[in-house]
């Protein structure tokens, strides 16, 4: 169990690291910046990299969410839910608190406007001249995290090629933060909006309870949908 929750620690370390870093310090560099498909990018290969480094010991979670939706979809135990969504938070934190100690050291961190840090948000008008309502927000994060579970559930399903879960996982993290960055600048997982929201505070730790609430409805969703409606059974070989 100590190796899985090391798997689950450095695995969400390494996707807040990187992910949420990339946002930090590159999506906005003048002339050369990576911007927003830079960043969506980001996030999906820092899965993809770690489903294939630490997958094989932990499942590959690093996401509050998604062990809830394959607790949901029969593909985890509920003893290890706690432990695996300690050890992923406690690899966020850590991995904002790096980022935060690197931004200090050019002295650029700032909590001011909606995305700072690259936290995340709702109905907070300034960014990219668009604001979306609490419910707006709520239904994209719901949605976008159910079909993140389908995806993880059936790129891992038995009757599948495992050998490319992983670039399905990460393309689809990548999709995802393609279509919600300038909607809640995406979360779809708990334990990387709170790391940030902990160095912003303010509005962002106001507003972190839909960032658990609404990804992890979606994962348990999720993983409904498959086991009840899409999951193939002995009979159906």
């Amino acid at each position: 169990m100590t190796k899985k929750l090391a798997a689950e620690f450095f695995g969400t370390f390494w996707l807040v690291f990187g992910g949420c870093g990339s946002a930090v310090f590159a999506a906005g560099v003048p002339d050369i910046g990576i911007g927003l498909v830079g960043v969506s990018l980001a996030f999906g290969l820092t899965v993809l990299t770690m489903a294939y480094a630490v997958g094989h010991i932990s499942g590959g979670h690093f996401n509050p969410a998604v062990s809830f939706g394959l607790l949901a979809g029969g593909r985890f135990s509920a003893k290890d839910l706690i432990p695996y969504i300690v050890a992923q938070v406690a690899g966020a934190a850590a991995a904002a608190a790096c980022l935060y100690t690197i931004l200090n050291g050019a002295g650029a961190f700032s909590a001011e406007g909606p995305g700072a840090f690259a936290t995340n948000f709702y109905d907070m008008p300034g960014y990219h001249d668009r604001s979306y309502s609490m419910g707006a927000a709520f239904l994209a994060e719901f949605l976008l995290t159910a079909f993140f579970l389908v995806i993880i559930m059936g790129a891992t399903d038995k009757w599948a090629n495992g050998k490319f879960a992983g670039i399905a996982i990460g393309l689809a993290l990548t999709l995802i933060h393609l279509i919600s960055i300038p909607i809640t600048n995406t979360s779809v997982n708990p334990a990387r909006s709170t790391s940030q929201a902990i160095f912003v505070q303010g509005a962002a730790l106001s507003q972190l309870w839909l960032f658990w609430v609404a990804p992890v409805l979606g994962g348990i969703a999720g993983g409904l949908i498959y086991k009840f409606l899409l999951q193939r059974n002995e009979a159906e070989a």
